[in-house]
């Protein structure tokens, strides 16, 4: 019900019980009550309820008027340190945020020289702002980091922590696999609340959640970081999915058991070469449909 109505009827004391709720809800309630005490101190002859309408209607507009005068500087300062703080807080909290796509690498030089070397389909977030007191990373897929000396580093992953001081060391991150590999300086991987120290050459696995004992590698660096993707004893859902990500396809393997370990390594450069060196050693077949694979038995 319009404003003006309900004023007209509660002077003509002829507001129901539903439309005096209305009424007590107005926000001008309390300086309509205030009128009509004063109004009833004076004796008038005649009562005319319009005249008498507009007159208040009049009075809380004046009232409104007066009041907003002096709120609108007020207004326009408060305005405008909201927004200086709003901006400061979010210039300062803000991530950084990189990441590689399919098929895709990229390599990011963090604020104190540390460098970042991202493989297919991962992704990273840090804060510039903090980082000299705050030397963190976000890690959604797996990197490979060289971290200049200074104070702690920590990797962030939804399977675990990785801290160190300076050192280099890769990260992969993906569903149900967690894999830290040391190859420079000292790593120290926490995992279900449990902390492992790796040194150079050792590096941690765990699949679906259950540690697999420390593996040992002889390179200087990740085989990706060459355009090689190196397995010993994974298992074929994780060689497929590494595929997958590394040549933006799909590949159906439901004729097939993916349960079962693969030892070997596909490079990113040649599709054709890189699938043979899948199937071949696990007498497999496939059938390529544009962008998707199709795995048989042969």
């Amino acid at each position: 019900m319009e404003k003006e109505i309900l004023i007209k009827k509660w002077l003509d004391n002829d507001l129901n019980a539903q439309e005096l709720e209305a009424f007590k809800a107005l926000d001008d309630y309390d300086a309509l009550l205030k009128l009509s005490h004063y109004s009833k101190e004076y004796k008038a002859p005649a009562f005319d309820t319009e005249t008498t309408l507009q007159t208040v209607l009049k009075t809380i507009e004046t009232k409104k008027q007066s009041s907003k005068n002096w709120l609108k500087p007020f207004l326009r300062i408060a305005a405008v340190l909201l927004i200086c703080l709003g901006s400061y807080y979010y210039t300062t909290t803000l991530d950084t945020n990189y990441s590689a796509d399919f098929a895709q690498k990229t390599s990011i030089e963090l604020p104190d020289a540390s460098s970042v070397s991202l493989n297919a389909l991962s992704k990273i977030s840090f804060n510039k702002k903090n980082w000299s007191k705050n030397r963190v990373v976000t890690l959604d897929g797996e990197a490979f980091f060289k971290v200049a000396k200074g104070s702690t580093f920590n990797v962030l992953t939804d399977h675990g922590k990785v801290t160190v001081l300076g050192t280099q060391f890769n990260v992969k991150q993906r569903s149900d696999y967690f894999e830290v590999t040391c190859y420079e300086g000292l790593v120290e991987v926490t995992f279900n609340s449990t902390k492992t120290k790796l040194k150079p050459g050792e590096s941690f696995l765990s699949l679906h959640g259950k540690i697999i004992k420390k593996n040992l590698v002889n390179t200087n660096q990740p085989s990706w970081i060459n355009n090689i993707s190196a397995f010993k004893s994974i298992p074929l859902t994780q060689v497929l999915a590494e595929f997958e990500r590394q040549y933006h396809v799909t590949i159906d393997a439901s004729a097939i058991d993916t349960s079962q370990v693969f030892t070997g390594k596909f490079i990113h450069n040649n599709m054709d070469i890189a699938i043979k060196s899948i199937i071949e050693p696990l007498q497999l077949n496939y059938i390529q449909t544009n962008k998707t694979i199709l795995l048989t038995r042969e």
